[in-house]
């Protein structure tokens, strides 16, 4: 087989992406093996098609029309890292995914989402602290959540967060349960925390803990404004703890002066940050931020559930209705965001209970409705979003030595971003987590 050249416009012709999975071999069919009605695959050896089927001992092919790296190149993995991307040979001895008619890229990366947020069983309202369900009904729903959005093409979710989101994140990464890789922020600071003593003492406790990074919420939340409700000092102690524990810090931040806070602080990420202006979004820019804003998924989805929110917390009328005058407000601001240079803008949907597994649609409305380029915003939820998370050396690109975690979709979402809704395969560090017809996608 010959190595493959750097692709134009991130396509390929025929292309197979070949992974030498020698360090998967011989661990039986993998976790959560299950009917899900997949093709097998052709070739010599059995590599699954299963929830969790290991790829057989070998060369596993992946042959595909197109291949989007998440930077506009390919190239192919060894021990569940991709290793080569390679034109048309022989395949003697290899197990073969025939995806035909479909795109292969990097699997998306969805900077935040809620693992454990989820309906009751009983009353199928929102889980509160007093809702009957309990800690072990909690770690099971993030689990079911987990399972949704890896067959939905996201093979990384950063949660931000809760405790279930550990033992869920651990059993993922151990081999015991299917589901993306899980990066958790476990418990939030927020202006109940206290001075800045109490927010580098959290910090120092979620480090102990085994946090991947640090959640703040700097402002209301926009059912009630989205004024800020941290101090410069506060954000100054909880972003400069973080650094020195060499951890991110992801901010909770709709208006320009929470924004702009957290900018000075020195933190790393500024979540939603609907009503931000432009000079805020250049201050980001210029301080080196990523921007994370959640301008369909998150609305779309409390509009469909509203009786399921409705009369917690701050869930009333009044709240869903600045809800709905938010839209056109956060989808503006999206718009101005894309015209400001160097600001990196990245995908997050803030998926809580009832969107889990409609993480794609984000994607699809910021560029039907924003106005985003479809390989601009596939490298926001690729690349660009590892790199967010400090991963960009071994996640979100189609590159020699990455991790192999790459979904296949009927169609070519670099011209029609809706066939990201359209997933037939799912590869997760080198094991089969889903492989349907290409004519049967989502």
């Amino acid at each position: 087989m010959m190595a493959g050249q750097q692709l134009e416009g991130g396509r390929a012709r025929a292309w197979w992406i070949g992974a030498l999975l020698g360090v998967l071999a011989g661990c039986g069919d993998g976790p959560g093996t299950g009917d899900t009605g997949a093709a097998p695959a052709t070739g010599q050896g059995d590599a699954g098609g299963g929830a969790g089927g290991t790829a057989a001992e070998g060369v596993v092919v992946l042959r595909a029309d197109r291949v989007l790296d998440g930077r506009g190149g390919a190239l192919g993995g060894r021990g569940g890292r991709i290793e080569a991307v390679v034109e048309a040979g022989s395949t003697a001895g290899a197990a073969v995914y025939d995806l035909s008619g479909a795109t292969l890229l990097p699997g998306l990366i969805d900077t935040h989402v809620h693992l454990g947020w989820h309906f009751d069983r009983e009353a199928g309202r929102l889980h509160t602290a007093e809702s009957t369900d309990g800690p072990e009904d909690q770690a099971l729903y993030a689990a079911e959540n987990a399972w949704k959005m890896l067959r939905s093409g996201v093979t990384t979710v950063q949660s931000v967060g809760g405790a279930e989101d550990v033992p869920v994140r651990d059993a993922i990464a151990g081999g015991t349960l299917p589901g993306p890789r899980v990066l958790t922020s476990i418990r939030a600071i927020n202006a109940g925390t206290g001075g800045p003593a109490a927010m580098r003492a959290h910090v120092d406790e979620m480090a102990a803990a085994g946090a991947d990074v640090i959640k703040i919420f700097a402002s209301e939340s926009i059912r009630v404004g989205g004024g800020p409700t941290l101090s410069q000092e506060q954000l100054d102690a909880a972003c400069g703890r973080a650094g020195e524990h060499g951890l991110r810090t992801v901010v909770h931040a709709h208006g320009p002066e929470s924004a702009s806070r957290a900018a000075r602080a020195g933190c790393s990420q500024i979540e939603h940050g609907a009503l931000l202006d432009r000079a805020t979004l250049e201050l980001l820019a210029g301080r080196g931020l990523y921007y994370d804003p959640h301008i369909h998924v998150i609305f779309d989805n409390y509009f469909t559930n509203a009786e399921r929110y409705l009369g917690i917390g701050n869930y009333t009328e009044e709240g869903f209705e600045q809800m709905r005058a938010a839209v056109p407000v956060a989808l503006a601001t999206f718009q101005e965001a894309l015209s400001v240079d160097g600001l990196e803008i990245v995908f997050g949907t803030d998926a809580v209970a009832g969107a889990h597994g409609n993480n794609w649609r984000e994607l699809v409305y910021r560029v039907e409705e924003g106005g985003q380029d479809p390989m601009a915003a596939v490298v926001s939820a690729t690349s660009l979003a590892a790199e967010s998370l400090g991963l960009g050396g071994s996640l979100g690109a189609v590159v020699p030595g990455y991790e192999a975690d790459l979904i296949a979709v009927a169609g070519d979402p670099s011209a029609d971003i809706g066939a990201l809704g359209r997933v037939v395969f799912v590869m997760r560090a080198g094991t089969v987590y889903r492989n349907d017809p290409v004519g049967a996608g989502r």
